[in-house]
């Protein structure tokens, strides 16, 4: 099934006064899928698609992008998770992937928020004693101020070393691929996708989520829900370092290595492949409802 052959229908959520929009596709349980960094809900559809036989998935545009409102002044990693509890209030769902960006902001939310029973991530970008590079931030945030978005992208994943293309091209080759890729873009745009352009400057708010997560890894051993860690046999050192200490922090860990993938698993080259190991892990019993018959309520709260 392609993206342009899925359907799906818009739900939206308010949060803080902000609506918190979703695509949801499929029927059975619900999952919800966090979008990473200069992302947007319609970069997973395919992800979405493979799994929507099984589970009822919710893909939202978080907020500052698409379907969402804007972030706000006072966005933060715990705005982020009121809207991730607002949207599980509504639906009733308890299970939660993350990529990238939205991998942390699982993580966290499954932490405060004892109704998710299960998440799974790829590659959360956890800093560890300033593990994650930030030598790049300055360039791209004068990039982005000057309404250079392609020159930005270009200094983000050269910072960042998540694509081997874009690790070894050459600036001004890159700039005239980007350039093009918009170009097209432009004429393949469905209903409620967002453009590349207007993603690209949207790093800005991770950046914020990637400082204020720094060093926070002990917290972690506090989880109570079961977690799937998921990464990229070819992702940058300091993403499977940070896989590293969450499995060897994490009370209930499973850890797959995917030989031969990198950052863009999910979204890109192998959805099919992680949706096969999601759908393994959310399908293995995990506490019942009555044993958690108060966390609805508390989920309600976080809302709120």
């Amino acid at each position: 099934m392609s993206e342009k052959d899925t359907s799906y229908t818009v739900g939206s959520v308010t949060s803080a006064g902000t609506t918190i929009g979703y695509r949801q596709l499929g029927s059975g349980p619900g999952l919800l899928l966090l979008h990473g960094g200069m992302q947007a809900s319609q970069h997973y559809m395919r992800l979405a698609a493979t799994l929507a036989d099984a589970f009822t998935v919710y893909l939202p545009d978080r907020r500052g992008r698409g379907l969402s409102g804007p972030p706000g002044e006072s966005y933060s990693m715990a705005q982020e998770c009121a809207d991730v509890a607002a949207i599980l209030s509504q639906t009733g769902a308890h299970c939660v992937f993350g990529h990238s960006a939205g991998g942390l902001i699982a993580l966290q939310t499954a932490l405060i928020l004892p109704s998710i029973y299960k998440v799974a991530v790829y590659e959360p970008p956890l800093s560890v004693h300033g593990s994650v590079p930030t030598a790049w931030v300055k360039r791209y945030e004068r990039e982005v101020e000057a309404g250079k978005p392609a020159s930005a992208m270009i200094t983000a994943l050269k910072g960042l070393q998540l694509s081997r293309v874009f690790t070894l091209l050459p600036r001004p080759v890159l700039l005239l691929l980007i350039t093009l890729l918009a170009r097209r873009e432009q004429q393949t745009l469905h209903p409620h996708d967002v453009s590349m352009e207007a993603l690209i400057p949207t790093g800005l708010f991770d950046l914020h989520l990637f400082h204020e997560m720094e060093d926070t890894l002990d917290r972690f051993a506090q989880m109570r829900a079961e977690v799937l860690l998921l990464g990229g046999e070819k992702s940058p050192a300091y993403l499977r370092d940070a896989l590293t200490a969450l499995s060897q922090t994490l009370p209930q860990v499973r850890r797959i290595q995917y030989p031969g993938l990198d950052h863009s698993g999910p979204n890109v080259t192998a959805p099919e492949r992680i949706a096969d190991d999601l759908r393994a892990f959310l399908a293995k019993p995990s506490e019942s409802r009555e044993e958690r018959r108060d966390d609805q309520t508390r989920t309600e709260a976080l809302a709120d």
